[in-house]
């Protein structure tokens, strides 16, 4: 079982940059492929972006690919998300999640998430 830890979020300008990190525990960090999503109110939580355990494979959705990067930093069992030109529509609450089996689904173990608000 991996637990993680999001934090990072808060209101910020359309335009307007964030970096979200979260720490993850229980599990050796550095084998584990790891992945943002988001939960905008009365929507399906969604995938962002995803990055292998080697830390080399990075894949995004549609919607923030050239504007989210995902990277991590096995030393401190972290995965961050930088976000950039943040648009209204990517307001949500942020999770991110240990990927596993072929199909690389997130576990059943999700954190709180981190709160992203975009003004206009």
């Amino acid at each position: 079982q991996v637990q993680v830890q999001e934090s990072g979020g808060g209101l910020v300008q359309a335009g307007g940059s964030l970096r979200l990190s979260c720490v993850a525990s229980g599990r050796t960090f550095s084998n584990l492929d790891m992945g943002w999503f988001r939960q905008a109110p009365g929507k399906e939580r969604e995938f962002v972006a995803r990055i292998g355990w080697s830390g080399g494979s990075a894949y995004y959705a549609d919607s923030v690919q050239g504007r989210f990067t995902i990277s991590r930093e096995d030393a401190k069992n972290t995965v961050y998300l930088q976000m950039n030109s943040l648009e209204p529509e990517d307001a949500a609450v942020y999770f991110c999640n240990s990927l596993i089996g072929e199909a690389l689904e997130p576990s059943q173990y999700w954190g709180q998430g981190t709160q992203v608000a975009v003004s206009s």
